[in-house]
Parts: C-alpha cells; structure tokens; sequence
C-alpha cells in the first residue's frame, strides 16, 4: 500500500467558477480503534458536496475532503475492528456516527444527535483513494453489483427513502417530485414499487425525460401545476420558492417533506392556501443506520435502475461544476480505483 493518495481538499470556499476545491496529496489515513480503512472504488456526488464546496454548508475544518456515497473494499482494520475481513466490499455513508446515549440516539432518532459526525464534513470523505469510517457506521454490499450502480443509494437513495417516510404518502397515493436529480430518481422508483402514482416537476427538460422513462406520470415544470391534488410532495431542489408551490399543489391533509441540508428561504406564506385543511411541512434531518438498511434491503428485493454519469477522480472539480450548472442527469460519480 502506498504511503500517499491523491484527493480533493475544500480550501477556500466559493462558486465553482473560482475553484473552491485543490488536487492535494496526503497521507494514507492510519484507522483508529473499532475503524477501517477503506480503498475507494467509486465516490458518488452528492449536492451536499456542492454546498460544502461553495460554503452554502460551512465547513467544519479546513482542508475536509468531500464526499460521502463510497463503494469500496476494506483494506485495513483497526485494532478491535472485527465486524469485516480486509477485502469485504462495503459502503460509507453520511452519517458517520452518533454517541448512543442521548435521548434522540435512544428513542431511534441518531439524526437528530448532538454529537452526530459526518463523512466528508466532519472527517475526510471519499474523494480520495482512502478514507477511514467507524465499523459500526460502515454498510456490506453485493459483490455482484457494479460499483457505480451502488455509490448514489448512500446518501441520494438513503436520503430519498427517508424523505418519502416523512411526506406520509398514503398507499396507492399521489406524490409530487420537484427536482429530479440523484436522489429524486431514485426515489420516484420506490415510490412507484409501493403503488404511488408519481408526478414530477423539474426545470431539467432531460430530468423529465428521465422521470417518463422511469415511470411517472407526468412531468412538468417546477413552478407548474401537477395535472391533480397531491397526497404528498418533497422538495429535492434547495429553492425555497418552491415551498409555497407545492404546498398549494396539495390536497386536503397532504404533506411536504424538504428533502436538502441547505434550502434558500421561503417566502412568505398565506395560511388559508399553503396551510389550511391540514397540510403539513416538514424537514428532512441526515438519515438513521435503520433507513440505510432499508433502502439498501430494498433495492435488494427491487432493482433500481440508477442513471450515472462518470468521472475521474481527477476530474471532481468538473463533476462538482456540471453539477452546479444542470448539466448531471441523475447522479455523478467519481471512478477512483478498483
């Protein structure tokens, strides 16, 4: 194993245009007790990554290495860290731990911990060729399944399930997409495995193409009207325009679940026509290991067609700019080894 690795550092926060991120060598991080190393495969790319890298999301510590959707193989253990054999391919995800003792860790509810830490905010993430992560935090995948076909369900897929937990969607309900990116293509698809009928509404001409082709009902333009009443809705687009929009495109005892970590503000709302009739708007907070297993026992028992588009690892600051401009049709992914 070498010495040094190739990554992607945050140093100076701003547009993509200004090149907030820096090609850096570093050392192969060593993995501390109850950890493992991890040899990067493919690391997908996440909006949370976008935000972090334009400082929408305020860094936690100079220098962190993004992302946070790994698919690799463990190539190294820390003392006590028997819950995988080097070689066993695995998945690190957002959430990269929480204490387990507060009420909220107690009660189910290890997103909401105070003391949560996070991949690629907290600790350096996957656009490197190493990274380390808690066993515990750390998922076992299918060895048979393309590597780039697995990275956008550990963050993108997670996310999205548990935000079609919280839009409540009535069984055979109608749910309303806007946006349709990596995680809300995914999310279509579970939807639509549970029976909803699924109408999308997105800026991208090539994302409602998608969202036809993956099944949903219609496809529209974000600040349009669906063709009928929603049962629930979630907001993957961190525009907060689109609060009011699709709370009015509810019906009677709907609810709005907002999917992103970071959303630009809401504007005014007026109570009789976003609120009323019991319409309800919620948040969507990181995500638990129970969703993660869920998601993934999911895909497991209902493929996913997962749409990518490929990089290099040397070409992260490209993906992270076409990403930014709408120019990614469901999700990025850097190709790091393997």
């Amino acid at each position: 194993m070498a010495e040094t690795m190739t990554a992607w550092a945050v140093r100076w926060p701003g547009p993509m245009v200004a090149g907030p991120l820096e090609r850096i060598r570093l050392p192969v991080p060593q993995p501390a007790p109850g950890e493992v190393l991890v040899e990067v495969e493919v690391c997908a790319v996440c909006r949370t990554d976008l935000h972090l890298a334009e400082g929408d999301l305020v860094p936690r510590r100079p220098g962190t290495v993004p992302g946070h959707e790994v698919v690799g193989r463990v190539a190294a253990r820390g003392p006590g860290a028997d819950r995988f054999a080097t070689g066993a391919r695995v998945g690190v995800a957002w959430l990269r731990s929480a204490c387990g003792a507060c009420r909220y860790c107690l009660r189910g509810a290890e997103n909401l911990c105070p003391d949560s830490r996070y991949t690629g905010w907290d600790a350096d993430g996957g656009y490197a060729e190493y990274l380390t992560a808690p066993q515990d935090f750390v998922y076992e995948l299918p060895a048979d399944r393309p590597a780039e076909e697995l990275a956008p369900l550990l963050c993108a897929g997670i996310i999205g399930y548990r935000a079609l937990r919280r839009a409540e969607l009535p069984p055979g309900g109608r749910l309303g997409i806007y946006g349709f990116g990596a995680s809300a293509h995914l999310t279509a698809q579970v939807a639509l495995a549970q029976g909803a009928t699924v109408h999308v509404l997105t800026r991208a001409e090539s994302a409602r193409a998608l969202a036809l082709q993956l099944g949903a009902a219609s496809a529209g333009h974000a600040y349009g009207a669906p063709p009928e009443p929603l049962d629930a809705a979630i907001l993957f687009a961190p525009v907060g325009d689109l609060v009011p929009v699709a709370l009015a495109a509810l019906d009677a005892g709907g609810t709005l679940a907002v999917a992103g970590i970071h959303l630009t503000d809401i504007p005014m709302l007026n109570y009789a026509e976003h609120l009323f009739r019991e319409r309800t708007l919620r948040s969507v907070t990181a995500n638990t290991r129970a969703d993660g297993r869920a998601l993934l026992e999911h895909a497991a028992r209902h493929p996913l067609s997962v749409t990518t588009v490929a990089y290099g690892l040397e070409e992260a600051d490209r993906a992270l700019a076409d990403l930014a401009a709408d120019r990614v049709t469901g999700a990025a992914v850097l190709h790091v080894g393997g």
